[in-house]
């Protein structure tokens, strides 16, 4: 038998559990990933922290998503992990850098429980190679592509993962929905590609609808409402610092001179789930088989 805990977060409406490796016997796959964040048969989350893993006096986070694939970073999900380590007992200063597989990540706690938080978020760039972004080397701003046979004015932006950011005057749910379901696979992104629908309110608010590489539809994400405000600035829609209002809350971002960008936002500890050896032994042999 295997003693499996999960401690749950969210930020914004964008759920994660943190899976601690020092406390858990288990190896995560794609498959047992995938059996944990399923909402019905599983527990149901938009993805797994899996930290802290200590490399060479460094702190390393793995980022899943729910369909079992590894992502670069997550805006949402290094507040979440932040915050993790604080409760845990791993952090206690004001400070912590920790690495994903799209670079370092600072954040500084900004109340006493730490629930409240500014992260460096990375570096934008909109040059194609960077996204990526097939064709020759450019900055990918305003190009025509085509989603589902309906032509898009799509700016395109990488902030350690690849973003595209579609302007308009109106957006929603299933509209997001519908263009970034083909968006994700399309021709253009040959990593796929998270989708963005982007609302400027005025120069200090900005609204986005989002669907991710990997997850779908998503109430809230970091890295995506950075993107979509390193958009509306590089569009000269808006000022450096803007308000980001999603169906899941609202983030404060802001973009430096050199395009270095910081989200300040809050993230709230749901609990801690045991998970039971009927379960627990389904996941060990999902990873025993994939293993083979």
């Amino acid at each position: 038998m295997m003693n499996i805990v999960l401690e749950k977060y969210h930020g914004l409406g964008n759920d994660y559990f943190v899976f601690d490796p020092n406390k858990n016997e288990l190896k995560l796959t794609k498959e047992n990933v995938r059996m944990i964040c399923d909402r019905n048969f599983g527990m149901g989350s938009d993805g797994i922290l899996e930290g802290p893993i200590f490399q060479e006096d460094k702190i390393y986070v793995k980022v899943w998503n729910p369909d079992g694939s590894e992502a670069e970073k997550s805006g949402n999900g290094d507040r979440i992990f932040a915050k993790y380590l604080k409760d845990a007992g791993y952090i206690q200063k004001k400070h912590v850098t920790f690495y994903t597989l799209g670079g370092a990540i600072q954040v500084t706690y900004l109340n006493e429980d730490g629930s409240r938080l500014r992260a460096s978020a990375g570096k934008l760039s909109f040059w194609s190679d960077e996204i990526p972004v097939t064709g020759e080397r450019r900055e990918v701003i305003n190009e025509d592509m085509v989603f589902g046979r309906t032509l898009y004015p799509v700016t395109c932006v990488s902030i350690g993962n690849p973003h595209c950011v579609i302007p308009m005057r109106e957006i929603s749910k299933p509209l997001v929905c519908k263009i970034g379901d083909y968006a994700e696979i399309a021709r253009y992104f040959p990593n796929k590609i998270n989708t963005q629908l982007l609302k400027v309110i005025d120069q200090e608010n900005i609204q986005i609808e989002i669907f991710e590489r990997g997850v779908g539809y998503t109430l809230a994400s970091g890295s995506c409402a950075c993107a979509a405000a390193g958009v509306a600035y590089k569009l000269g829609m808006t000022n450096p610092g803007v308000t980001v209002h999603m169906p899941g809350g609202k983030l404060q971002v802001e973009i430096q001179d050199d395009w270095e960008v910081f989200a300040t936002g809050e993230v709230f500890y749901i609990g801690k789930i045991s998970l039971s050896s009927e379960f627990g032994e389904r996941l060990r042999a999902a990873a025993s088989t994939e293993e083979r």
